[in-house]
């Protein structure tokens, strides 16, 4: 498929990665047409669709029989939803299933759900038969702006999230829009906090234009494809630049140290916090810590709390229902992040909105006088 076929209400990203490049597609109805998406580029004629039991009664069955249509067989595994499946024990579940039916280097293993199933389906696909073809039908919008895209799969460990994993690029990724009709507004506006990261770290502009289209984002007029093809160009910008993150793309990880660390703080319980929700709290948390540091003026974090405040996401601990655990384990798990080398802690920082940057040996003394002010208590 060549741009020129693409659809008047599709948008075509493409990510340039030499002989692991790769297109995203994004637009209406592309669950219904994956079959002639996917066998005009691969040669494998079978797939293993790994789903979640909220996405499987939406769009299993359809995305299975235009498969069929298509002369791909397709088996299907459906696995509980939520953070917690991102585990070893899932994980060998799918790789068994994946290995079951006869899945071969040339074939795919296809991912139907949002950012869990992506991110685990892509670890089994990387590391089966060390490698097969790995297809996203990413369903939610944190998932279509973000962690469908980049190559960045794994599970997490009792240290951490996202801990153990590889990088293994997909070799398409088909965002159909329509399904995010379907989220719950907490969901939507979850991955709407990943939007937002995008013009918070260089695109300062696109997050203007954020606080006056918000709406119609979420209610899916025009400015919903045009705010998920920006996301989407913006990260694989970032991923062509620096795929393995030894460096510039460490700055997609704004907001996530201390995301994560609260997710990890409530145990993963998606009913008191999801990943999308810690990121806006972290953002949040990245421009007041860059303020305190005399880095940022503190109006800037003012209004990236007022907007995601606006949209009616979570902008402080505070807001986590139930009680968090102390700043000393909020700290620990800071200590396990990714981005940190030797032992010394790295944050994404800022200097004001659209201007993020990558900040190493931050002295772990004054995140933890900051969080301490921050604490609920």
């Amino acid at each position: 498929m060549t741009p020129s076929e693409i659809h008047a209400d599709e948008r075509l990203v493409h990510v340039p990665l030499g002989e692991r490049a790769y297109d995203i597609l994004i637009g209406p109805g592309l669950i219904g047409r994956a079959g002639g998406e996917i066998s005009a580029r691969l040669k494998g004629r079978r797939a293993a669709i790994i789903t979640d039991e909220h996405v499987a009664p939406l769009y299993l069955e359809g995305l299975m029989d235009g498969l069929q249509t298509d002369g791909i067989e397709a088996v299907s595994l459906t696995l509980p939803a939520g953070e917690k499946t991102k585990s070893f024990e899932h994980l060998v579940t799918v790789c068994d299933a994946v290995l079951s039916a006869r899945v071969e280097r040339n074939d795919a293993v296809i991912a139907l759900g949002g950012g869990v199933i992506g991110d685990l389906a892509g670890f089994a696909a990387g590391i089966v038969r060390r490698g097969v073809r790995f297809v996203q039908i990413p369903t939610s919008l944190l998932s279509q702006v973000d962690s469908s895209v980049g190559g960045k799969t794994g599970i997490n460990s009792r240290h951490g999230k996202n801990l153990i994993g590889v990088f293994h690029q997909p070799d398409l990724v088909l965002a159909d829009t329509a399904v995010l009709d379907t989220l719950s507004p907490r969901e939507f506006r979850a991955g709407y906090a990943e939007v937002v990261k995008y013009g918070l770290i260089d695109k300062p502009d696109f997050f203007f234009w954020l606080e006056k289209n918000w709406d119609d984002i979420r209610t899916g007029g025009p400015a919903r494809i045009e705010a998920i093809a920006t996301s989407c160009q913006a990260k694989a910008d970032v991923v062509v630049a620096d795929e393995k993150e030894n460096g510039v793309r460490a700055l997609l990880n704004l907001g996530h140290t201390f995301g994560h660390a609260l997710e990890a703080a409530t145990n993963y319980d998606s009913k008191r916090l999801v990943h999308g929700e810690g990121v806006a709290i972290g953002m949040v948390l990245a421009h007041q810590f860059s303020a305190r540091m005399t880095l940022a003026s503190p109006d800037d974090a003012a209004r990236v709390e007022a907007h995601l405040k606006a949209v009616g996401l979570p902008t402080a601990m505070k807001d986590i229902p139930g009680k968090l655990p102390p700043v000393e384990t909020l700290m620990t798990a800071i200590a396990q992040d990714k981005k940190v080398k030797g032992g010394k802690l790295t944050f994404i920082l800022t200097h004001g909105i659209g201007q993020s940057f990558v900040a190493d040996d931050v002295a772990a003394s004054e995140v933890q006088s900051f969080l301490s002010e921050k604490h609920p208590g």
